[in-house]
């Protein structure tokens, strides 16, 4: 019996700590078993595989980590140590919405540290919080993201945002702040009223 078979007989538990019936689609054990599928269950993949379940948790649980060294007949130790490497995984969940203000030498002779220290002012976060409570937005600083023409940048998810000013790094999270309140109050009504209302107020 595979460790899938398992976990949905003993109705698993979501990395993100909700419980699942053992016949859902998203069991996670069954999910990464469609991820391991759709790649072939090829170890050459592997990275990609990762990224697949990162996209999936907006981190790695160690558990599925685990799961893929078993089901693609690898050390643990090996999969653990390409998840450690690159810097682009995480074992600790992130936000909905990932920004990453550019510390390097363009941005930073340009007052990007003001422009991170505004964004995290913004959405009350301390010195050794980087995520907010909703999990709607982390904050990193990053040391180089190659756009130094455009100093000083920062990226949410894919997006590149030039030239900017504390100020407008400010705009851009209310920006999204509304956005999300929006679809939280078109989405459930009342509760989505009061779901939008407590993350404003989570970041007010």
């Amino acid at each position: 019996m595979t460790q899938a078979h398992l976990a949905r007989e003993s109705n698993a538990m979501h990395p993100d700590g909700k419980q699942l019936s053992g016949g859902e689609p998203h069991n996670p054990y069954v999910v990464v078993d469609g991820i391991l599928e759709k790649r072939g269950y090829d170890r050459s993949e592997l990275i990609g595989v990762l990224q697949d379940i990162q996209d999936i948790y907006r981190y790695l649980p160690e558990d599925l980590l685990t799961y893929v060294a078993i089901a693609l007949r690898m050390k643990p130790a090996t999969v653990f140590g390409v998840a450690t490497f690159y810097t682009q995984f995480s074992f600790e969940p992130k936000g909905k919405y990932v920004v990453r203000v550019c510390d390097g030498t363009a941005c930073h002779v340009k007052n990007s540290e003001a422009i991170h220290t505004a964004i995290r002012k913004r959405l009350k976060l301390t010195e050794n919080k980087y995520t907010t409570p909703d999990r709607l937005f982390t904050v990193e600083i990053v040391r180089c993201l190659g756009a130094c023409s455009i100093a000083p940048a920062m990226v949410i998810n894919e997006q590149v945002h030039p030239k900017l000013t504390p100020e407008a790094a400010g705009l851009i999270v209310d920006a999204l702040l509304e956005r999300e309140m929006s679809e939280l109050a078109a989405n459930g009504d009342g509760e989505g009223t009061s779901e939008a209302a407590a993350t404003e107020e989570a970041v007010l």
